[in-house]
């Protein structure tokens, strides 16, 4: 059985989104299967590049990282040119957000996908993997939620993704582009930023005497975001034509309320102190998704993927690490 070493030693790969929370954790990995690696990430006058600036030296100093902006087609064909897989994860994932600014979300995630694949296709690159969300399925009309359920626009950021795996999904029928979908379900662990739950309710334990949150009924599948990396890398190593154009969960297929999640994480950092409501942290009614639970059979029989982090033990881990890193958070300042 072929590695992940052996597979990606000297490949050229692209990470559309790699100053990102995922991005980061997966070009890391790439890296040190010894793939060449550009990162691809947004241009901004500070010259940050996110969360690549967290890998250590050994790792950075490897990466060929390029600034642009997804919604410069230009900039996706040189970016795309003489690499062999692209892993888009490129994307404005805050649903909060979309409601503010929908028009630049829809833009960035639906014509930057578009960007993408046409790029692709114009290389002739051997695989393209598409990054989903778990959110185009919005609230579950049954469970466990596998691929074929029906998508919901409950947010314009669930909408604009809906749109680009559909071009996604038209690029494979249309012009045979060889791209493989993943739909991640809430991913979470070390270097995610504050704007996710998890990292809200962890930052508050430590060091506050009352954790402020929104809604504690909705339901979710936490996946530990080692777990999600090694998906999409078999996603790029799988030659099982049969997964072709296919959209494939990544999820553990458990959910837990916000509640019960909270309790656990109380659990894990030893303090046992109260939640208050945050009325800002409401989202609207008809567009909080209430239950997400994951099908994973595809991803068993496709990629041969399942998840191996339990939630407690991801928690500990994603504990562990903020705590040693609460200097990078804004605690108690909500996050869009």
């Amino acid at each position: 059985m072929t590695t992940m070493t052996q597979f990606w030693s000297g490949r050229s790969v692209l990470v559309t989104g790699a100053g990102g929370f995922i991005g980061s954790h997966l070009v890391e990995t790439i890296v040190e299967s010894g793939a060449n690696v550009r990162a691809f990430v947004r241009y901004n006058s500070r010259i940050d590049f996110g969360f690549l600036g967290l890998l250590p030296n050994t790792i950075r100093e490897q990466i060929d990282i390029i600034a642009g902006d997804l919604r410069d087609a230009n900039a996706l064909h040189q970016a795309v040119d003489g690499c062999d897989t692209v892993f888009h994860l490129g994307a404005i994932i805050s649903i909060p957000y979309s409601y503010v600014h929908p028009v630049e979300t829809a833009a960035t995630n639906f014509m930057g996908t578009l960007n993408v694949l046409l790029a692709c296709r114009a290389a002739g690159v051997r695989r393209l993997i598409h990054t989903s969300t778990s959110e185009v399925y919005g609230t579950a009309q049954r469970v466990p939620i596998d691929e074929t359920h029906p998508l919901q626009g409950q947010s314009p950021y669930s909408a604009s993704k809906i749109g680009a795996d559909k071009l996604a999904e038209s690029f494979y029928r249309t012009y045979d582009l060889p791209v493989i979908t993943v739909r991640p379900f809430n991913t979470f662990g070390p270097r995610q930023s504050a704007r996710a739950v998890i990292p809200t309710i962890i930052t508050q334990a430590l060091t506050r005497d009352v954790i402020r949150l929104g809604s504690l009924e909705p339901r979710r599948d936490f996946t530990y975001v080692t777990d999600t990396v090694r998906g999409f890398l078999l996603a790029g190593m799988c030659d099982n034509a049969a997964a072709l154009g296919q959209e494939i969960n990544l999820g553990t297929g458990h959910d837990v309320s916000i509640g019960d999640l909270v309790e656990t994480i109380r659990t894990v950092t030893g303090r046992k102190i109260p939640v208050e409501l945050d009325p800002q942290r409401i989202r609207p009614e008809k567009s909080e998704v209430m239950r997400l639970i994951s099908d994973n059979q595809r991803a068993q029989q496709l990629l041969g993927w399942q998840p191996e982090y339990t939630l407690y033990a991801g928690l500990s881990e994603t504990v562990l690490w903020i705590d040693e890193h609460i200097d990078l958070y804004r605690v108690g300042v909500y996050e869009i």
